[in-house]
């Protein structure tokens, strides 16, 4: 009679912590995952950061996570951490066991190996009670985003002309003075003029003291990037490393530029993550805000084309662009661009092109190739 008391007993056990972990060992867990920085660039180590909490009086005994990840994030070794790679994406499985009350956090180191943006948006959360009466999947609906920036190529290994865009003699050549950006006092000098003076200045000084005048660029940059990797390409781009070198030429050169104080802008056939219906059109601007802004966008890059290059040429033309300096990215040259190229040189606009290939790039003026 006893043992058929002992399996009743253990039976009832068994069935009242499975009940008990249905309706309420669930109810306090929270989940939250976040990348430790915005955005980075190629080759660079960031911080993902898992946290996950009980606040409840029901311990959990096993509890997994899964979600799937881009294989452009390398995740380093470690431990409670099991990965399944793939050519595209990798499983990411993290196991977590709750007492009461008590949140864990978890730092996972990765190497972004890719320019993109990064998305983790879902994870399934699987957990269940100690016996395995009881198991539950939930579908978490996340917003985690990084942006892995291109990296920035090195431009002292290309044949570059000396022009307005590359360094500070240049430069100044087309910059004049601005009379709303003020930059300190200066002694007046004969032909100043007497609005320009700076009368506290002055007094401090005991000498007459002017408006030091700061100074900004009458030219600008447009880069120019073109997705097709030869003339008879449709929408997939079949060599995405070309299209990697392109998007990290048209970064530095876009540094190089705001860097010296010019205002740059970009624009290319490809289209961005959440616009597949748009090609790429950023006004040239100056300053770290306009860095920032291209470097996102060319985060969002997706390899594909658009529209035709040509087009793009054709619309920049069209637009009665004059006074720009026009770097030309692309992998070849056609009859069709170099028209466009034309209408553009005609309107007052330098126009030179960088050649894509994969042992170097050198620079050749449009139309002379």
């Amino acid at each position: 009679m006893g043992i058929h008391w002992f399996i009743l007993t253990a039976l009832i056990i068994v069935v009242a912590q499975g009940l008990v972990f249905r309706y309420w060992g669930q109810k306090g867990l929270k989940y939250e995952r976040f990348f430790g920085t915005r955005a980075c660039f190629e080759g660079e180590e960031v911080e993902l950061v898992e946290r996950i909490a009980n606040r409840n009086w029901v311990p959990v005994p096993w509890l997994r996570l899964e979600s799937l990840i881009h294989a452009g994030l390398k995740f380093q070794n470690q431990s409670n951490l099991d990965i399944s790679d793939g050519t595209m994406f990798q499983n990411h499985k993290s196991l977590f066991s709750l007492i009461p009350f008590t949140q864990i956090t978890r730092r996972h180191r990765i190497v972004c190996k890719k320019r993109g943006c990064y998305r983790l948006n879902t994870a399934s959360m699987t957990c269940g009670d100690l016996l395995g009466v009881y198991r539950n999947t939930i579908k978490l609906v996340l917003n985690v985003e990084l942006l892995v920036y291109p990296k920035l190529a090195d431009l002292d290994v290309l044949s570059l002309p000396s022009h307005s865009w590359q360094g500070d003699i240049s430069v100044r050549r087309w910059i004049v003075e601005d009379p709303f950006m003020i930059s300190g006092a200066r002694e007046y000098r004969y032909g100043d003029p007497l609005k320009g003076v700076n009368w506290k200045a002055t007094a401090r000084s005991g000498s007459l003291q002017v408006h030091q005048l700061d100074y900004t660029a009458d030219h600008r940059l447009m880069i120019l990037l073109n997705v097709e990797d030869h003339a008879k390409m449709w929408s997939q781009v079949n060599d995405e490393e070309l299209f990697e070198q392109g998007i990290s030429y048209a970064a530095a050169i876009a540094a190089q530029a705001i860097d010296q104080g010019m205002e740059t802008g970009f624009g290319t056939n490809a289209h961005l993550i959440d616009l597949p219906t748009d090609p790429v059109y950023i006004e040239a601007r100056n300053g770290p805000a306009q860095m920032t802004f291209l470097l996102e966008t060319m985060a969002k890059l997706v390899a594909g084309r658009r529209i035709p290059f040509d087009d793009l040429l054709q619309e920049v033309a069209e637009q009665g662009a004059t006074n720009l300096d026009i770097v030309v990215i692309s992998a070849y040259m056609s009859e069709k661009m170099i028209q466009p190229i034309e209408q553009l040189r005609r309107s007052g606009n330098a126009v030179e092109l960088l050649m894509l290939n994969k042992e170097s790039a050198p620079m050749e003026e449009a139309g002379v190739v």
